[in-house]
């Protein structure tokens, strides 16, 4: 009989242990913050981002910065891309997206260039 109670003390134990360890799926790591956001972006926009060319821990979440393909055309180099801007809460969902500028894909990034 005495088992029975070292093994609910145990138990009891490793259960008050383990509730003051920090859960790990509380927080997301970068990438899959950045995979939902960017599958959110496309759900919203119905257009697939090609790449993230900016992103940022906030103090409210995260902040990116997401390259769409919007016009695709021929050649591809004329294709017309688009930046969105893409602001996430703290657990990786889209508070808010707008789109920051818009440039033909063969193009040089005049901002910022010199």
């Amino acid at each position: 009989m005495s088992n029975s109670n070292d093994t609910s003390a145990s138990q009891s134990s490793r259960e008050s242990h383990e509730s003051r360890e920090p859960r790990k799926t509380q927080s997301k790591s970068p990438m899959e913050v950045l995979r939902e956001a960017r599958a959110q972006l496309a759900e919203l926009t119905g257009m697939t981002p090609e790449s993230v060319s900016s992103f940022e821990r906030t103090d409210e979440g995260w902040a990116l910065e997401v390259e769409v393909l919007e016009l695709e055309r021929v050649p591809d180099t004329m294709s017309l891309m688009a930046s969105y801007q893409v602001e996430l809460d703290a657990h990786g969902q889209l508070t808010g997206y707008r789109r920051v500028r818009r440039y033909e894909r063969g193009r040089a990034d005049a901002r910022g260039g010199r």
